[in-house]
């Protein structure tokens, strides 16, 4: 029972971030805010959404770019874990050199340890991201988020910036909604 609902969660995870509707499942006592059984804010840049799953409450963080033909570029979905830290997904395009990873910096702080990437899905290659406060404290002050990857064809660099214009009110926004 507890795996079909971790592999709910995360399936609802990718669905979220993909941007598809997913229907909550019938709640006896409303968890969210005016009794919704759902909800979508904007912050800034970023995205908040939560849904009732299983009868709890399932909300992420997240922000997507895509190019002007509509093809991702990037997107990632961020979700409150155990000891202040924050966890979720970078999805990124095809095409990459994977045992390169991917780096995240904010602005011109040094760049965090190297992530590997997790797997690959039709929606693109994933990296599991997890933020320790020290991190989420340059975040807070940050203005964006860069992701260094590499090319899988030519071995090139290349960034990725994630603006984080919104992300202290959309952090705040979802831990709240999470706790209560």
């Amino acid at each position: 029972m507890k795996q079909t609902v971790k592999l709910k969660t995360a399936i609802l995870s990718f669905a979220l971030v993909a941007g598809l509707a997913w229907p909550a499942s019938a709640q006896d006592a409303p968890a969210l805010p005016g009794g919704a059984s759902s909800l979508t804010e904007t912050y800034g840049d970023w995205r908040v959404a939560c849904q009732l799953v299983e009868e709890a409450k399932h909300c992420v963080m997240s922000q997507q770019q895509l190019r002007q033909d509509g093809q991702r570029v990037v997107a990632i979905e961020l979700q409150t874990g155990p000891d202040a830290a924050l966890m979720g997904h970078l999805v990124l395009p095809f095409g990459l050199q994977l045992d390169a990873g991917a780096t995240l910096q904010v602005d011109e702080q040094p760049a965090m340890a190297p992530l590997s990437f997790h797997t690959c899905f039709p929606v693109g290659c994933v990296v599991r991201v997890s933020l320790d406060t020290e991190a989420l404290t340059a975040l807070r002050a940050g203005t964006k988020l860069k992701v260094a990857l590499r090319t899988a064809d030519t071995g090139q660099d290349f960034l990725i910036s994630v603006s984080l214009n919104g992300f202290t009110a959309a952090l705040e926004r979802v831990t709240n909604l999470s706790a209560s």
